[in-house]
């Protein structure tokens, strides 16, 4: 999710801080919500969000292409 479109503006950090790097509902508390998500599993559920608000299926891989190069998977790709 971009994080100017994340309604709380970002996930939260251990002492309750905004972090900018990951969103509100991945990141809370200092942690993941979803710790054992795989690339793959993330990919799926984007996919699943972007259809559920109404994209064509085509365009939901666009949108995920990105999600390898994010910090969280840099050095566990996949």
């Amino acid at each position: 999710m971009p994080l100017k479109k994340d309604e709380n503006g970002g996930g939260t950090n251990a002492d309750g801080t905004i972090n900018k790097m990951y969103c509100s509902h991945c990141y809370e508390n200092g942690k993941f919500t979803q710790p054992d998500i795989t690339v793959g599993q993330m990919k799926d559920r984007v996919k699943t969000k972007i259809k559920e608000i109404g994209f064509p299926g085509f365009l939901t891989g666009l949108f995920t292409i990105g999600i390898t190069k994010l910090e969280r998977w840099k050095k566990s790709n996949i």
